[in-house]
């Protein structure tokens, strides 16, 4: 995979078009705010997208509010922000696929029971490079993410939040790797099951015959008896959606 350029950069330029609108309890004005329509990275996070859907819209609320956290909602239901986008979009956009994914834009009455408070891009970065370590503990045994330095950490979480993808892949091809005498240990994945739980299992790269493991043989292993209609999401160093 690591070596498969085309094929990772087209996964890298995924985009979803989306059309952010202010709640319309929460307009201050007498006339709403014109919708924000942005292209984002499928592979990124809200927190990392939407600095300009805050400044169009903040003016617009009361002063009160305008220091408020800024949420989101699809349909009444809040995203998490720690989810990447793609896989926000695949676990609620299920029946009407039409596109731009319209969202609604918050400043008030944040969901403190359905959302982790995400107070700067500090956080968004915590979430990341821990995603990327529980992933190399189950791929390598921590063996790379312990050998790597703080620049290649850095350059890593650049190369994500400025959408840079030759900066990434060049960190990020050392976790893709298996060593020259021993595969991965277990596959870094969430299956996204339902509207909310996620599952992960210790699943081993291989068949018992040293075959390949397929992602249907992965989804199979994991739910054998109710596989139809699941989204899957292979968090392979992180959360990558269907590779």
């Amino acid at each position: 995979m690591a070596n498969d350029r085309e094929v990772l950069r087209e996964i890298w330029e995924g985009r979803l078009p989306i059309c952010f609108q202010l709640d319309g309890e929460e307009v201050y004005d007498l006339q709403a705010p014109d919708p924000y329509y942005l292209m984002v990275p499928r592979l990124s996070y809200f927190p990392l997208v939407t600095d300009k859907i805050r400044k169009h819209f903040i003016r617009h609320v009361h002063p009160d509010k305008q220091e408020a956290e800024m949420w989101l909602d699809y349909n009444g239901q809040p995203l998490k922000w720690h989810y990447p986008i793609g896989v926000l979009f695949d676990m609620y956009v299920t029946t009407d696929l039409q596109l731009p994914w319209n969202i609604t834009v918050h400043f008030d009455k944040f969901p403190e029971d359905e959302l982790l408070h995400c107070p700067s891009r500090d956080a968004v970065e915590s979430h990341f490079m821990a995603c990327v370590k529980e992933a190399d503990v189950l791929k390598h045994r921590s063996q790379v993410v312990s050998n790597m330095q703080k620049k290649d950490h850095n350059q890593l979480w650049l190369g994500l939040q400025n959408d840079k993808f030759d900066q990434f892949w060049a960190v990020n091809r050392k976790l893709m790797e298996a060593s020259a005498d021993e595969a991965f240990k277990y596959i870094p994945f969430r299956c996204y099951h339902g509207d909310e739980a996620f599952v992960q299992r210790l699943v081993r790269p291989v068949t018992e015959e040293g075959h390949r493991k397929t992602l249907k043989d992965l989804v199979h292993e994991v739910f054998p008896e109710e596989t139809e209609g699941l989204k899957i999401s292979a968090r392979k160093t992180w959360c990558v959606e269907n590779i």
